[in-house]
C-alpha cells in the first residue's frame, strides 16, 4: 500500500508551488489528499488541486458529509505525514496556540503522525519576534520547520521569507517517510560551478566588479545536486545563502576564482557562470587614492585575468567530459556566444542577452543554448527554470554517452 500524505495549503502565493509539489510526490508513488484553507483558496482553486491529487479537496470544518465521518480526525489519522506548505504566518500562529476553528488547525491538533511545515511569508514577517516564538513552540512540540530560502519576495523585497524549494521539500518527506527517492540520473558525477562577479582590487576601499547576483549559478548548483551530482560551487562574493546541499568555495578576485575552480579538479561536470573580470590592477594601492589638486584621476595599469573557461575547456590531462559557458551579450548575441565556444574549446555556450542591465539581480531571463549542432533559443522562463532545463540537457548528454558506449 503507497504512503499517503496529507498537505495543508495555506494562504501565501507560494500556493502555487504546491501544485508542483503534488506532482512531485505523485511520481514517487505517494497518494495525496489536499486541504485548502479559506486563504489557500484565494491564490488556487480547489479544482486545480483536485486535478493533480485526483481525490476530494478538503475546505470545510463543517462539512455535512465530511464530518458524519469525522473527517478532521479521519483525515488525520490516514495520513502517514502532514505537510503544510506554504505555512502562512497566521496559520502557524494558530498551531503553536494549539486552536482548531478549522479544518486544518482542527486536523493538525487531531494529528499523531509526523508534520512538517514550509513557510511562506514577507521577510519581516518572518523576522518578527512573534512568528520566531511560534516556530520554537511548534519544535519544541516536535513539528519538523522546514526553513525559508532567501531571495525575492512576491511583495518586491528581498530576504528570507520564500518557501523552499518543491524538490527540496519532496526529498524531507522521502527520508521521512523511508522511500528511496527515483533514480539519481547524475548520482556518481561530480561538478564544479562557478558563480557571482569578481571584485579586483584598486585600494583597500575600492575594487572593480560588475553586476553579477550569481542567482543562476546557485540555481544550477542545487538542480545538479537534486539530480545526485556531487556539486562544488566556487562563489564570488554574493549576497545570497550559501547552497547548504554543496561544497562552497568562496572567493574574492579572479586569480582565486582561477585557482579554486583549477583546483576543484577532476570532474565530470565543469559550468562556469560566474561574470569573471577580465582585467585586474597590476598594482592595487597600498593606501586609499585620494584626488589630486589638479584634478587628473589616477591611472591604472590594468593586465588580462587568466581565462578559466579556456583553461578547463583545454585542460592536457584532466578536462571535464561536459564544459559549459555562459556568455552575457548585449548584441549580436547569437554570433558572439557561437565564436566564444568555439574560440574557448568549451562543448556549450548558454548566452543571455544583458543589454540594458535587464536580467542582472532577477529572477527571469532568456537565454540560447549554443552547441556544436547548432542554435536552441529557449523561451523566458526563471532561472530556476533554466537550471533544471539545463539540468535535463546534462543528463541527456551522459545518456547518449552511455549509449553510444554499449553500442
Amino acid at each position: 500500500m503507497s504512503k499517503r500524505v496529507l498537505l495543508i495549503i495555506s494562504g501565501s502565493i507560494a500556493a502555487y508551488k504546491s501544485l508542483e509539489l503534488i506532482r512531485l510526490l505523485r511520481q514517487d508513488g505517494l497518494a495525496v489528499n489536499a486541504i485548502l484553507t479559506q486563504g489557500g483558496a484565494e491564490f488556487i482553486t480547489p479544482l486545480s488541486v483536485s486535478s493533480l491529487t485526483g481525490s476530494e479537496t478538503y475546505t470545510e470544518l463543517f462539512s455535512l458529509k465530511d464530518e458524519v465521518e469525522m473527517g478532521h480526525i479521519r483525515l488525520a489519522r490516514e495520513a502517514d505525514a502532514i505537510l503544510v506548505a506554504p505555512a502562512s504566518a497566521d496559520l502557524l500562529s494558530k498551531m503553536a496556540q494549539g486552536m482548531a476553528n478549522d479544518l486544518a488547525t482542527a486536523t493538525l491538533l487531531a494529528a499523531d503522525v509526523p508534520v512538517f511545515v514550509a513557510p511562506a511569508m514577507n521577510h519581516r514577517m518572518w523576522e518578527k519576534d512573534a512568528t520566531q516564538r511560534n516556530i520554537k513552540q511548534l519544535e519544541q512540540d516536535g513539528i519538523s520547520v522546514i526553513a525559508p530560502e532567501s531571495g525575492d519576495l512576491a511583495c518586491g523585497e528581498t530576504g528570507s521569507g520564500r518557501m523552499a524549494d518543491p524538490e527540496a521539500i519532496r526529498q524531507i518527506l522521502l527520508k521521512q517517510l523511508e522511500l528511496t527517492p527515483r533514480p539519481a540520473p547524475l548520482a556518481g558525477k561530480k561538478a564544479i560551478v562557478n558563480a557571482g562577479p569578481t571584485q579586483e582590487p584598486i585600494d583597500p576601499v575600492r575594487y572593480l566588479s560588475n553586476h553579477s547576483s550569481g542567482k543562476q549559478g546557485y540555481a544550477i548548483a542545487r538542480a545538479l545536486w537534486l539530480a545526485g551530482a556531487d556539486v562544488t560551487l566556487i562563489s564570488g562574493p554574493t549576497h545570497l545563502p550559501p547552497v547548504s546541499e554543496a561544497s562552497q568555495i568562496n572567493v574574492q578576485t579572479a586569480s582565486e576564482m582561477y585557482d579554486a575552480t583549477l583546483g576543484a579538479l577532476h570532474a565530470d561536470i565543469a559550468i562556469c557562470t560566474a561574470a569573471v573580470a577580465d582585467w585586474t590592477v597590476a598594482q592595487p594601492a597600498e593606501q586609499k587614492l585620494k584626488k589630486r589638486d589638479s584634478g587628473e584621476p589616477p591611472t591604472l595599469q590594468l593586465t588580462e585575468t587568466r581565462d578559466i573557461l579556456a583553461a578547463l575547456s583545454q585542460h592536457p590531462t584532466d578536462r571535464p567530459d561536459l564544459v559549459i559557458g555562459f556568455a552575457a551579450e548585449t548584441e549580436k548575441m547569437a554570433s558572439h556566444a557561437k565564436a566564444k565556444r568555439e574560440r574557448k574549446g568549451c562543448d556549450w555556450i548558454v548566452a543571455n542577452d544583458t543589454s540594458g542591465g535587464k536580467i542582472f539581480g532577477a529572477d527571469d531571463t532568456e537565454v540560447t543554448l549554443v552547441t556544436a549542432e547548432g542554435s536552441e533559443p529557449w523561451p523566458p522562463m526563471s532561472k530556476q527554470d533554466v537550471a533544471y532545463k539545463l539540468t535535463d540537457a546534462i543528463i541527456a548528454f551522459f545518456n547518449a554517452n552511455q549509449q553510444r558506449g554499449a553500442a
